[in-house]
């Protein structure tokens, strides 16, 4: 049996006024809908109240462990490229505006590494200080999430906030070659990570989509219901497929909000849909035709009580 979980960050919006859709209600989805019919619909709020809206905040709390305060960003991307933070030195990480030239002057003394865009992390002593005349910004300082997973429990994507804050929870990681987190990205390579990662037994498998907040940011929604409509083909096929074969759940869930129309992270309940082997089999005894015609939307689960993700025994909040 095996439990798999994909994220599709930054897929959920805000339920916009005047009767217009979000990107989930426009997406055209039908492995993902097929999953609604037959699982639970449920509405998590990943982000506890007072967090700052984003995957440090929320991917954590969907692999069982809810932050109390903001967490490390700059010790998941350190995490996440596997590069060395020296006993006495903290990481950064950075996001660089129009004068990005000056940050090297700025950060004089640390060391810059790229991660990818506008990213950047810096290594060295605190405390470090970019003005704003640098045309950088680097994120508060924060809690690191503990080691409560074992490496039965694998996490697969791009470079970045899902394969950092796995590698610290605990689990093993797999980045796929072509795996980059934007609209383009590799997602049969993602897939065939998984297929692999259930084969071998694994325990519990994270799928992370960074595709659909990628394109938010980018103000562009097109391209955001796009990715989704590639990660339904691409991943949520497959991986029911194999969870069918192998026996165990699939869940498919947001990890945030992101607009975009403005490009910024939402802390807004998200959708989810929990779906099992099992019940596939039942829905077959039963007439399909009476299945409700549900949708994986925020729409659909706006009447539905708020719940939290689960918590891994262990974990403290």
């Amino acid at each position: 049996m095996v439990d798999v979980l994909l994220i599709l960050d930054g897929a959920s919006e805000s339920l916009p006024d005047h009767g217009a859709h979000t990107s989930l209600e426009l997406a055209r989805t039908p492995a993902l809908d097929r999953l609604a019919r037959e699982g639970e619909l449920t509405r998590l709020r990943t982000v506890k109240a007072g967090l700052p809206a984003g995957s440090e905040s929320a991917i954590p709390a969907l692999l069982g462990w809810i932050p109390s305060a903001p967490v490390d960003r700059g010790a998941i991307e350190a995490a996440a490229y596997e590069i060395d933070v020296p006993d006495g030195a903290r990481a950064w990480r950075v996001d660089l505006g129009a004068a990005s030239d000056t940050l090297v002057i700025a950060a004089c003394g640390y060391e810059v590494h790229r991660l990818r865009g506008h990213r950047r992390l810096v290594v060295g002593p605190p405390p470090l200080t970019l003005g704003e005349a640098c045309g950088a910004s680097a994120w508060p300082e924060g809690i690191v999430p503990p080691r409560i997973l074992g490496e039965d429990t694998v996490v697969i994507g791009a470079r970045g906030a899902a394969i950092g804050i796995g590698r610290l929870m605990g689990a093993a990681t797999v980045v796929p070659p072509g795996a980059t987190g934007l609209p383009s990205s590799d997602l049969a390579a993602e897939a065939a990570a998984a297929l692999a990662a259930i084969d071998a037994g694994a325990a519990r498998v994270i799928v992370h989509v960074g595709g659909p907040d990628e394109a938010a940011h980018l103000l562009d929604g097109p391209a955001k219901v796009a990715s989704i409509e590639r990660a339904d083909r691409g991943l949520v096929r497959p991986l029911a497929q194999a969870v069918l074969r192998a026996g165990g759940t699939l869940r498919v869930c947001p990890d945030h909000g992101c607009d975009p129309r403005t490009g910024a992270h939402t802390a807004a309940p998200v959708p989810c849909v929990t779906w099992s082997s099992s019940e596939f089999m039942l829905r077959h005894e039963l007439d399909r035709a009476l299945a409700p015609r549900r949708r994986l939307t925020e729409r659909a689960v706006a009447g539905l009580p708020v719940a939290a993700p689960p918590i891994v025994v262990g974990a403290a909040a």
